[in-house]
């Protein structure tokens, strides 16, 4: 049985509290934190992302979503293009997807060539081994889900129309690939689950207990420390000096749409 709403919304607020002292320690002592998520289609990380960043300031943390790589990226060095999103000091990144993009999809479409996946699971320790060593607080999640859940999050997107857009034809495909992509997991975490850069497993057939569940894990594995804060006082409302607004009807109004439902 998943969590009852009330007991989530108390424990994600918590939750979300605490991301804000992460991110205020974050920005003061000039640290670079990278959290990917990775995990099957409609696993849960879009979700969980949302949480995360829901209350966060986007000048300190952004989500990188990077769209299929343009001709000019496809001639790069394949991490090259995920290097130039990686903090600056006093920034978080929330990766939706990331550079394993290339051990899952690219790799289960054909869309590289075994020689690229093969070249990928050897470079990418080395890679991550780098952004530890420079400082970066690097964070890596999967989200596991179960095919049957995954088929029935699938069918409800197709119903709903403020969630078909979710799907793509991949999307559909990824359903008769279960087995390949599983091995396609399986055999990246061989090869990148590492002292220096560890993954961490998110169960999340309960999507209300896998954010939860990630959340708490990120800020417990993070020596984050409570910053003092300047204190706020509002000053007050000088004098008027005379100004008088210009008239409402000089200006081109927005319709009024919310009296309509007022009158209902």
């Amino acid at each position: 049985m998943g969590l009852k709403k009330a007991v989530y919304e108390k424990e994600l607020l918590r939750l979300q509290t605490e991301l804000i002292k992460l991110q205020e320690w974050v920005r003061v002592e000039g640290a670079r934190l990278v959290v990917v998520f990775e995990g099957r289609d409609a696993a849960g990380k879009g979700g969980t992302i949302k949480r995360v960043a829901e209350h966060l300031n986007p000048r300190v943390a952004r989500i990188a979503a990077l769209p299929k790589p343009t001709e000019r990226e496809r001639g790069q060095w394949y991490f090259q293009r995920y290097v130039e999103h990686l903090p600056a000091a006093g920034e978080i990144v929330l990766f939706d997807r990331s550079w394993y993009n290339r051990a899952g999809v690219e790799h289960v479409m054909g869309f590289c060539t075994p020689a690229e996946h093969q070249r990928f699971l050897r470079q990418c320790p080395v890679f991550e081994h780098m952004l530890v060593e420079d400082g970066i607080l690097l964070r890596k999640y999967w989200f596991s889900v179960s095919d049957a859940v995954q088929e029935e999050r699938f069918r409800r997107r197709t119903e709903d129309p403020l969630r078909r857009w979710k799907l793509s034809p991949m999307d559909l495909e990824s359903l008769t690939r279960w087995e390949a992509y599983s091995r396609a997991k399986d055999e990246m975490l061989v090869h990148t689950d590492t002292v220096d850069a560890p993954w961490y497993v998110v169960e999340s057939d309960d999507k209300r207990s896998a954010r939860l569940n990630m959340i708490a894990h990120l800020l417990s594995s993070v020596a984050y420390e409570d910053v003092a804060l300047p204190s706020l006082v509002l000053p007050p409302r000088p004098p008027s000096t005379g100004y008088e607004r210009p008239p409402k009807d000089l200006r081109t109004a927005v319709p009024d749409h919310a009296a309509s439902l007022r009158k209902a």
